[in-house]
């Protein structure tokens, strides 16, 4: 049987919610993809900064690539376990008066006015992965919509080739029309590179295209259940 590559078990953080976020269990495959949904946006980023080492728990277990982290004790091996992740979330920011392809390049080089050329490359074949359309390159970041806007943000958190996609909330903006394709573009680019992907969402819709498993979260208790009637996108 292979190794999980993150497991929670038995989970509590407060984070100044009316609750504490909590998990009861998961188990997350290499390669797997999972979402959850039942996450606002602050229960979100705790359970990103939880699975990154940023923040850890008030009670319970987070173990990912086969340490859990409260094991982590010096900045090295932190840096180490984040640069494993690749984080799809508006709190990786994106500048605006820069063109997409300067976006892009930022994880390659420092050198973006304008990008070298086998960084261009690399980021033309990013963009060309994820769906995004050429055309857009050239256009700063800040003028594009918000489906271009999304791949861009997905097109990002690859370029390093992490091990597992952490994605929070990006099909809030995108239009509905829309949706089931970007959720179905990010499972495909995640398959053929073979990354885990973890979902944390609102929206459904999203989740059944993105993800192979499909979990809603009962805050109360923090177990997964499948009653998701009231879910956006049902």
């Amino acid at each position: 049987m292979t190794p999980a590559l993150i497991q929670i078990a038995d989970l509590s953080k407060a984070y100044g919610a009316l609750r504490p976020l909590r998990v009861a269990s998961l188990s997350v495959a290499p390669g797997e993809s999972v979402a959850i949904v039942g996450l606002d946006r602050p229960a979100a980023e705790m359970f990103v900064n939880l699975l990154t080492g940023a923040t850890l728990p008030d009670r319970g277990a987070v173990e990912v690539f086969g340490r859990t982290t409260s094991s982590i004790e010096d900045s090295d091996a932190w840096l180490a376990l984040v640069d494993r992740f690749g984080i799809v979330s508006e709190r990786a920011v994106l500048l605006d008066g820069l063109s997409v392809a300067q976006n892009l390049a930022v994880p390659f080089t420092l050198e973006i006015e304008p990008p070298p050329d086998d960084v261009r490359r690399r980021v033309e074949a990013l963009a060309a992965e994820v769906g995004l359309d050429a055309g857009a390159l050239s256009r700063p970041a800040g003028e594009i919509d918000a489906t271009m806007r999304a791949r861009m943000r997905v097109a990002r958190a690859l370029a390093l080739d992490p091990d597992v996609l952490l994605i929070e909330h990006l099909s809030a903006d995108v239009p509905r029309a829309e949706v089931a394709a970007l959720g179905s573009s990010i499972r495909r680019v995640a398959e053929q590179r073979g990354a885990a992907v973890i979902v944390a969402t609102m929206d459904l819709e999203f989740a059944r295209a993105v993800a192979q498993r499909v979990l809603t979260l009962e805050p109360a208790t923090g177990k997964f259940s499948t009653r998701r009637g009231w879910l956006r996108g049902r």
